[in-house]
């Protein structure tokens, strides 16, 4: 299974289930999914072995765990330099002010999105961190000024 079109009717109810209530023990989610409770067993075990289910995980609310500085952030490469692109990965994936990070076309190579205690500390991140990673020629930060819409499931 690797695109949408792939996944069947009762699995694709069971993601959508389990992406906004993922705590549901198997008989409650058998019943919202309107089937047995080994079928529903058998049939998460199976998204879960494919890789449709990645993982489960809390969603946290950054403001009250006192993250209050929230930017995109995007980050210009030297071109033409072998050796630099892994090593900026592997850093940028250690930070934990770094929630995502994208591989873009465009005006930026990268583009992350950061999350710090606050303006001081994003400082911090940038002056101690990404200004002395090697390659990177050009940062540009965009502070977000309120989230709109919050992305915690998949449109399936």
């Amino acid at each position: 299974m690797s695109t949408n079109d792939e996944i069947g009717a009762p699995d694709r109810v069971l993601l959508r289930i389990l992406q906004s209530q993922g705590r549901l023990s198997n008989q409650d989610l058998a019943e919202a999914a309107g089937m047995s409770t080994s079928a529903c067993w058998r049939r998460v075990k199976s998204l879960e072995e494919k890789g449709l289910i990645e993982r489960y995980a809390a969603l946290l609310n950054a403001q009250k765990c006192g993250l209050k500085f929230h930017a995109v952030v995007y980050v210009v490469m030297v071109r033409h330099q072998s050796g630099l692109v892994q090593p900026f990965i592997d850093a940028v994936m250690a930070r934990p002010e770094v929630l995502d990070c994208f591989a873009t076309t465009g005006d930026a190579d990268y583009h992350l999105r950061v999350r710090c205690r606050d303006q001081d500390a994003y400082n911090i991140f940038l002056e101690d961190f990404l200004f002395n990673l090697e390659g990177v020629a050009n940062v540009r930060t965009n502070v977000i000024l309120r989230q709109l819409k919050h992305h915690t499931a998949l449109a399936l």
